[in-house]
């Protein structure tokens, strides 16, 4: 299966090391040699950097191991194909836009892509390359879109929380369905399963990480993340398919469990069982009229 990484920060932090050690999976440390990508939110844009070949050999990671990323969002994948062929429109992460603001999109799993077109029939998002990760995020900006066409500011977090979690649950019957996905103004995270050392596809599916930082020097070290601001106060999240380093901190999130992000704190969280006692969603093909 792929692999996921994700940064949610209160202030902007210096992204070196993390990814250095996600990308030696891509061919070195893991099998997940297919492609990479990275997403990260800049001046109210998303600078997106993908190639659809091995992270670990790749020289454009390893200049971003000597020029950090600076940022307080970040959304990146490692890829192992299972649907598609190794080719850049099938290269993680997604983004499309929506409501005047750039929403980013990474999966791991795969989805039984019948089922999945059935939610995308109608629809007004069509995808570019050939996974199923990118027809479940068609899915997902269509069931947003009302919510970000409705008026010209963010929608409230309350009503975005809510459909991920409905389309969340709904995923889950499909496949393993482990993602990131992001708008601009809050990470959003769910978990399901991923195959395991043992080879076994079961919980947990992506882990989480949660530090904060008030020294004078507001310099914070973390194995795989070193971060400087300004101002003595920091928090930073971080979301892993497996953990990064082996500090005592990194917690597995529960199967089917969605937390919404923001500034590096968990600011919302819902459970599986919240879901489904929920009304189901309007279909894709109602909600795209």
């Amino acid at each position: 299966m792929c692999e996921l990484f994700a940064l949610s920060s209160r202030l902007p932090a210096s992204v070196r090391y993390s990814f250095a050690e996600f990308a030696r999976r891509g061919g070195v440390a893991a099998p997940h040699a297919d492609g990479w990508g990275l997403a990260h939110y800049a001046d109210g844009d998303v600078r997106l950097l993908r190639e659809p070949d091995a992270a670990a050999q790749s020289p454009c990671t390893q200049l971003l191991q000597q020029t950090p990323i600076v940022t307080d969002l970040l959304v990146s994948h490692i890829r192992l194909a299972t649907r598609g062929a190794r080719l850049l429109r099938n290269t993680q992460p997604f983004v499309r836009e929506l409501g005047g603001r750039v929403h980013v999109f990474a999966h791991n799993g795969h989805f039984d892509s019948d089922r999945l077109g059935d939610l995308l029939r109608g629809a007004v998002s069509r995808p570019v390359g050939d996974t199923d990760s990118e027809r479940a995020f068609c899915v997902l900006i269509e069931r947003m879109r009302p919510l970000w066409q409705a008026g010209d500011g963010v929608p409230p977090l309350a009503s975005r929380v809510a459909v991920v979690c409905a389309l969340a649950a709904e995923l889950r019957a499909l496949g393993p369905a482990n993602f990131l996905y992001a708008d601009g103004d809050a990470l959003f995270v769910h978990a399901h399963r991923r195959t395991q050392a043992d080879k076994r596809i079961t919980p947990p599916g992506l882990h989480l990480l949660l530090r904060r930082c008030s020294l004078e020097s507001a310099r914070m070290d973390v194995p795989g993340l070193t971060i400087t601001a300004a101002v003595p106060e920091q928090a930073v999240a971080l979301v892993a398919s497996v953990p990064l380093s082996a500090e005592a901190g990194w917690q597995p999130l529960g199967e089917g469990e969605v937390l919404a992000i923001r500034g590096g704190c968990v600011i919302d969280r819902c459970a599986p069982e919240a879901v489904e006692r929920a009304a189901p969603p309007p279909a894709a093909a109602d909600i795209a009229r």
